[in-house]
């Protein structure tokens, strides 16, 4: 039986093919970036790219990939927990990331007790069920955060702790303007992370800035009609936040859910990878919550790492991608010594790395 749905075709080649022709009638050349590894799949995967780039229009993909922005000092962090019998609970992805000189897989295979997993409620019954501790690596976004957020509210099993290594968007979206690297006409934002912050929180950025955003959804046509909004806006002298992704995204997100990072966590200075401390960008448990904070009840097993100076993996430009200033095929080692099979940094560890998209599809 057919539902009102089925008039929805966000892969509608006819409908693709009118919006870039509208786009193409512009004659304006116009450079984007995006920071969500899911719109970079779209844009690779689909063929989007070239199709954009032919009619003046060039996207370059931001600091969008949770796994990708993590620190050399975190990921030697969870290596060091693993090490000293400590039970690590991760996401798939994060296992291969490689560090100083080995990665979490490196330590599993010797028989260090790291497990994947595929939610924090995962890591939790995995506490409950045994005595030792758990520590569970809280990678990830806005769009993860409450989730996690909530487990703590509930007092989990004592031998349970997170190593926070969460971050939010907006404060990275200003480093990028405020840095100057990469000359933007406009940002499409992350559908996933607009979920949960609404839109509110991106209209800094077009007020100080001056620069026109749309929030996105995943579907090819929902990335060319951003690619339409955004160049509406340039020539219309325009800078506002406008959502494409009316559908999922409100302009006051998910409120219940801001409530539940509110309580729990609190905004911290943080480092990204290939970035400077960003303020206010990271996430940490507030101080009624510390009994959870991984960082505080293993300090005398961290601390050697505290005032180690960690640089990239050598040869690696993953910082340049993230930031935008270079695409994954201007690495040296891209497809050569850097491979899915053997990666050297973490965009081509992580499905939302732009590396690892250009390899598989580009």
């Amino acid at each position: 039986m057919k539902t009102d749905l089925d008039k929805f075709k966000f892969r509608d080649e006819e409908k693709a093919k009118n919006i870039l022709s509208k786009i193409e009638e512009a004659e304006k050349k116009i450079k984007l970036m995006h920071v969500c590894g899911t719109h970079q799949d779209t844009l690779v995967r689909h063929g989007l790219e070239p199709m954009l780039k032919e009619v003046g229009v060039e996207i370059v993909q931001g600091p969008g990939c949770p796994v990708c922005v993590t620190t050399q000092r975190e990921i030697e962090e969870m290596i060091k927990l693993a090490e000293e019998g400590i039970t690590v609970a991760v996401f798939g992805d994060m296992i291969n990331v490689p560090g100083e000189e080995r990665k979490l897989s490196d330590v599993r295979s010797e028989g260090g007790n790291v497990e994947i997993v595929y939610s924090v409620d995962d890591a939790v019954k995995m506490a409950e069920k045994r005595d030792e501790e758990v520590v569970f690596i809280s990678v990830g976004f806005e769009t993860t955060v409450p989730t996690t957020a909530n487990i703590i509210k509930k007092e989990p099993p004592s031998n349970f702790s997170i190593l926070s290594c969460n971050r939010v968007i907006p404060p990275a979206l200003e480093a990028i303007l405020e840095m100057g690297e990469v000359d933007l006409d406009g940002l499409i934002e992350p559908g996933h992370v607009s979920t949960i912050i609404g839109t509110k929180p991106y209209d800094f950025l077009s007020e100080r800035y001056n620069i026109p955003q749309v929030v996105a959804g995943f579907e090819p046509l929902d990335l060319l009609m951003a690619v339409w909004m955004l160049l509406r806006q340039v020539e219309e002298g325009r800078s506002e936040v406008e959502n494409e992704y009316g559908r999922v995204v409100k302009k006051q997100g998910n409120v219940k859910a801001q409530r539940m990072i509110e309580k729990v966590f609190e905004p911290t200075d943080v480092k990204w990878r290939g970035f400077p401390v960003i303020s206010d960008s990271g996430l940490k448990l507030k101080e009624e919550y510390t009994g959870y904070d991984a960082r505080k009840i293993y300090s005398d097993i961290l601390s050697p790492l505290r005032d180690k100076e960690f640089g990239e993996p050598e040869g690696c430009l993953c910082g340049g991608v993230l930031r935008g200033v270079i695409e994954s095929k201007e690495c040296p080692l891209f497809g050569e010594k850097c491979t899915p099979e053997d990666p050297v940094g973490p965009c081509m560890v992580s499905r939302e790395g732009a590396c690892n998209i250009e390899y598989r599809y580009g």
